[in-house]
C-alpha cells in the first residue's frame, strides 16, 4: 500500500505541474497571438542599444511570463534575419531578469493570497470569449484562463508536495546532503539543471522550488543552488530550438548558453558571502533568518522571498557585469558556429528550426524564406548567358552541373516552404494574414517555375550546342539584350520580395514586362525575316526562337510574382 501511495504522490506532483505549464503555455501563446503582428516593429525599434534589447528582454519575458519562450522566439527572430547576433545578446539578458518576475509573482501572490480561490470564478466569467470569432478577444479569453490555470496548478503542487513534519525522515536525508560543503551545491545546481531540461521551463523549476521550500522540504543555501541549475537549464530549450537552425540562430543560442554559465561561475566563487549578505537583510527587516529552522513556517515564508531576492539580484548583477561585453560573446559564438554552408547544398536559411510561435510571426520567416530563394533564381538565371558564350569545356560542364543543382534545390524549397506556409494557415490568421499566406503560395509557385524556364534554357544552350548549332555575333547581342532586360525584371522583382509590401510602387515592374513583350515581338519578327531570307539555318532560328520566347516566359511569370506581391499589399 505503501508503495501505491507514493506512486500516487509522484502522480499528483507530476499532474498539478503538467497543470501549472499548461497555464503558462496558454498565457504565453495568447499573448504572443495578441501582439504577434506588432512584436517585429517593437524588437526593430527596441534593439538600436544594448541597454534598449535588455530593457525589451525584461518587458517580453514579464508579460509571457516565459523566457523560454522569449529565447526560444529570438532564436526564431535571429534565423529569420529579423534581429542581429549582438542585437538579440541583449534581448536574451533582458530575458533573465524578466523571468524573474515569475518568482515573484509566485512568493507574493501565490503564497500570501489564495489566488485560486478567485480561479474557477475567473474560467467562469472569461470562458465565453474562448468561442469568440474576433482573434484578439479570443486570445484574451485564453489569456486570462491559462493565468488562472497556471495558479490552480500552483495550488495543487503546493499541496501535492509533502511537508517536513510528515516526513522526518526525508528531512534526515536532505541534512546529510547539506553537510557536504561545495559539493552539496554542486549536486543541487545539477539537480536544477536537469529538471529545468526535463521539464522545458525555468519558471516552472522556479515554482517548484519555491514550494519546496515554503513547504521546509530544502534550505535556503540547496534552494539557490538549484536555481542556478535552472539558469542554465533554461539555455538547453534555446539550443535545442537551434539544432537545425541557421549558423546565426545557433550563435544566439550558444551566446545565452556563455552568459548563463559564466554568471552561475561567478557567483560560486562568491557563493556562501552573497547568500549572507541576502540573509543580513532580510533578519534586519524582519527579525527572521533565512537560514533558521526551515520547519518552522515563518522561515519558510521568508525563505522564499529570499529566494526570490536572490534569482533577481543575480541575473541583474549578471546583465550589468557582461552587458558591455556583448560584441565579445557574440565574437566567441561565432567561433563556435562555423557557417560551413556550401550555395550547391540544399538547406532553408529561416524556416528550419520548425518553431512557430505565431502564424502572424511565421509568415515574416515564410518571406525571408522566399527572398532566399529568389536569390537561387537570380543566381541560375546569371548563368544562362555564360553558357551561351563559353568555349571551354570544364567551365561549361560545371554551369551546366550547377544549373541542375539549383533546378533541384528550387524543386525542393518549393516544397519545404509550401508546406510550412500551409503550416501556418492550421492557426488563427487575420484577414490580412491570410491574404498574405495565399499570396505567398502563389509566389513560390511562380518563382519555381522561373527556375524551370532557367533549366529549360540550359537544355536549349546543351542541345544546340550537341547539334553544333551556332549563332552569329548579331543574334548574339540581341539574345543578351533581352537577358539584360529580364535580368532588370529579377532585380526588380526581389527588390519588391524583399521590402515592405506597403510601400513598393509597382509601375517600375510594369514597364520592364512591357519592355520584355516588345523585345520578344521585335527579335520574332526579325527572325522571321532572316529565315525568309535564308540568312541562317532553320536550326538556328528555332533553337534563337526558344530562347526568345522562354526569356519572355520568364517575364510573364515574374509580372506574376508582383501581381502576388500587390495582392499581399
Amino acid at each position: 500500500m505503501a508503495v501505491f501511495h507514493a506512486i500516487g504522490q509522484v502522480l499528483t506532483l507530476l499532474g498539478s505541474l503538467a497543470l501549472f505549464l499548461f497555464g503558462m503555455k496558454q498565457m504565453s501563446e495568447s499573448l504572443q497571438r495578441v501582439a504577434g503582428s506588432k512584436m517585429r516593429n517593437i524588437l526593430n525599434s527596441m534593439t538600436s542599444t544594448r541597454f534598449k534589447g535588455v530593457l525589451t528582454g525584461f518587458t517580453i519575458t514579464s508579460v509571457l511570463q516565459s523566457s523560454s519562450a522569449t529565447t526560444v522566439m529570438i532564436v526564431s527572430f535571429v534565423n529569420a534575419g529579423l534581429l542581429t547576433l549582438t542585437g538579440s545578446i541583449g534581448v536574451i539578458m533582458g530575458a533573465n531578469i524578466g523571468t524573474t518576475v515569475t518568482a515573484w509573482l509566485i512568493s507574493l501572490l501565490g503564497f500570501k493570497v489564495s489566488i485560486s480561490a478567485l480561479c474557477l470564478p475567473l474560467i467562469g466569467i472569461f470562458l465565453p470569449l474562448m468561442f469568440s470569432k474576433r482573434g484578439k478577444r479570443k486570445a484574451w479569453g485564453e489569456f486570462v484562463l491559462g493565468f488562472a490555470i497556471l495558479f490552480l496548478g500552483l495550488q495543487f503542487l503546493k499541496d501535492s508536495v509533502p511537508d517536513v513534519q510528515s516526513n522526518p525522515e526525508f528531512f534526515t536525508f536532505l541534512a546529510d546532503f547539506s553537510n557536504l560543503g561545495y559539493l552539496s551545491i554542486f549536486i543541487f545546481v545539477m539537480i536544477g539543471t536537469l529538471l529545468t531540461v526535463i521539464i522545458q521551463s525555468s519558471s516552472a523549476t522556479m515554482a517548484l522550488t519555491l514550494v519546496l521550500c515554503y513547504n521546509g522540504v530544502i534550505p535556503f543555501e540547496l534552494a539557490a543552488s538549484m536555481v542556478l541549475g535552472e539558469n542554465i537549464g533554461t539555455t538547453i530549450t534555446a539550443n535545442i530550438a537551434a539544432i537545425v537552425a541557421n549558423a546565426s540562430a545557433k550563435r544566439a543560442a550558444r551566446a545565452h548558453f556563455l552568459f548563463n554559465v559564466f554568471g552561475v561561475i561567478w557567483i560560486l566563487i562568491i557563493f556562501h558571502p552573497f547568500l549572507n549578505a541576502i540573509d543580513f537583510f532580510i533578519e534586519k527587516s524582519t527579525g527572521i533568518s533565512v537560514f533558521g529552522d526551515i520547519s518552522n513556517p515563518e522561515v519558510q515564508g521568508m525563505i522564499t522571498i529570499a529566494l526570490s531576492i536572490f534569482h533577481t539580484a543575480f541575473n541583474i548583477i549578471n546583465t550589468f557585469l557582461l552587458v558591455w561585453f556583448t560584441n565579445l560573446l557574440a565574437k566567441i559564438a561565432t567561433l563556435m558556429v562555423r557557417d560551413r554552408g556550401s550555395d550547391e547544398e540544399f538547406r532553408l536559411r529561416y524556416i528550419a528550426s520548425g518553431y512557430m510561435s505565431t502564424s502572424e510571426l511565421s509568415t515574416l520567416q515564410a518571406k525571408k524564406e522566399i527572398v532566399f530563394m529568389a536569390e537561387r533564381v537570380k543566381k541560375m538565371f546569371t548563368l544562362v548567358p555564360k553558357l551561351l558564350v563559353e568555349k571551354q569545356t570544364k567551365e561549361y560542364t560545371k554551369y551546366l552541373h550547377k544549373m541542375e543543382v539549383y533546378e533541384d534545390i528550387t524543386d525542393r524549397m518549393e516544397i519545404e516552404i509550401g508546406n510550412y506556409i500551409t503550416r501556418i494557415t492550421e492557426n488563427d490568421l487575420s484577414i490580412e494574414g491570410s491574404k498574405r499566406v495565399s499570396a505567398m503560395l502563389k509566389i513560390v509557385d511562380e518563382l519555381e517555375s522561373v527556375a524551370d524556364t532557367c533549366f529549360q534554357m540550359s537544355k536549349v544552350i546543351d542541345s544546340k550546342n550537341e547539334k553544333k548549332v551556332w549563332f552569329t555575333q548579331e543574334l548574339r547581342d540581341t539574345l543578351n539584350e533581352m537577358f539584360s532586360l529580364v535580368d532588370v525584371a529579377i532585380d526588380n522583382m526581389n527588390k519588391n520580395l524583399s521590402g515592405d509590401y506597403h510601400k513598393i510602387d509597382f509601375v517600375a515592374a510594369r514597364n520592364i514586362e512591357i519592355q520584355i513583350n516588345k523585345m520578344r515581338d521585335k527579335l520574332k519578327k526579325a527572325n522571321s525575316k532572316a529565315l525568309k531570307k535564308e540568312q541562317y539555318s532553320f536550326n538556328t532560328g528555332t533553337y534563337y526562337s526558344d530562347l526568345i520566347s522562354l526569356s519572355e516566359k520568364i517575364g510573364d511569370y515574374i509580372d506574376n510574382i508582383n501581381e502576388a506581391i500587390a495582392e499581399c499589399k
